[in-house]
């Protein structure tokens, strides 16, 4: 089983009303090298500017992103190769990350390599420490900037840290 941190950038609240703009993905290990990063085109003609510009790209670049459906087959395909059995779909914020890697896995290539489920940061961190208030964020080493690729990775430091406080 491989740890597989998950951070996505998008157009608006839900798929697929909305779009993917990129996203980003990196395998839990000592050396946090193993990334995926993709960026795909617009799925929908509706888009929040607000929300848009968090990631940085304009609506014209966002529109000459690859194919969702070429990026989705690369990603599972970096999936299968980079993993270790079933690859477990790790992120700061599931409810938002998990939708949007589910529906494109979904729509456009008809199943999702990571299951029907993945972990919360956050939730193992306060189980780790017995407080349900418990801040994580400080774990961070590198800089989150909504560079998806980054993002996951400060974030899978954080598991990291977590295994070097006992996490099993």
């Amino acid at each position: 089983m491989s740890l597989i941190v998950v951070d996505v950038e998008s157009d608006g609240p839900i798929p697929p009303e909305y779009s993917m703009i990129c996203f980003g993905s990196v395998i839990v290990d000592e050396y946090l090298d193993k990334t995926f990063y993709g960026q795909t085109k617009p799925i929908s003609k509706k888009y929040q500017d607000d929300t848009l510009k968090i990631s940085g790209f304009s609506r014209e670049q966002h529109e000459t992103f690859d194919d969702p459906y070429s990026v989705m087959v690369q990603f599972s395909y970096w999936l299968k190769t980079n993993s270790i059995g079933k690859p477990v779909f790790i992120s700061d914020n599931p409810c938002y990350d998990w939708q949007w890697i589910n529906y494109y896995f979904h729509y456009f290539i008809g199943e999702n390599p990571f299951g029907y489920s993945g972990r919360r940061i956050g939730d193992l961190y306060c189980g780790l420490v017995k407080d349900t208030r418990a801040k994580w964020k400080h774990l961070r080493k590198t800089i989150h900037d909504h560079n998806p690729v980054n993002d996951a990775k400060g974030n899978a430091e954080v598991i990291l840290q977590m295994k070097s406080m006992g996490l099993k």
